[in-house]
């Protein structure tokens, strides 16, 4: 979580960056909001970069998590099975 807060903070400031440079640059306003939305477009590019590769590294971490629960799960299931066969091999000694 830190990391995608850290992507998103710089991709921020660099998106402020860019149009504070634009709009002090000496050029006419056709140009600079053409600069800017052409900027913008960039910069929209880099989030949706920046928001998928965050999205697959959850991804890659819940499907981890995931499979260890199912592994703890099939251990947990093997000790009941163990536990209720001895159980039951102890009631009938009485």
């Amino acid at each position: 979580m830190k990391s995608n807060k850290a992507v998103l903070g710089v991709v921020a400031g660099l998106a402020a960056g860019a149009v504070i440079g634009i709009l002090l640059a000496p050029d006419k306003g056709s140009k600079t909001r053409k600069r800017i939305t052409d900027k913008a477009n960039e910069l929209t590019e880099d989030l949706k970069k920046g928001v998928k590769s965050a999205i697959s590294s959850l991804e890659d971490k819940f499907n981890s998590l995931e499979d260890k629960y199912e592994d703890l799960s099939d251990d947990i299931q093997g000790k009941l099975k163990e536990g209720k066969s001895k159980l039951n091999e102890e009631f009938s000694k009485m």
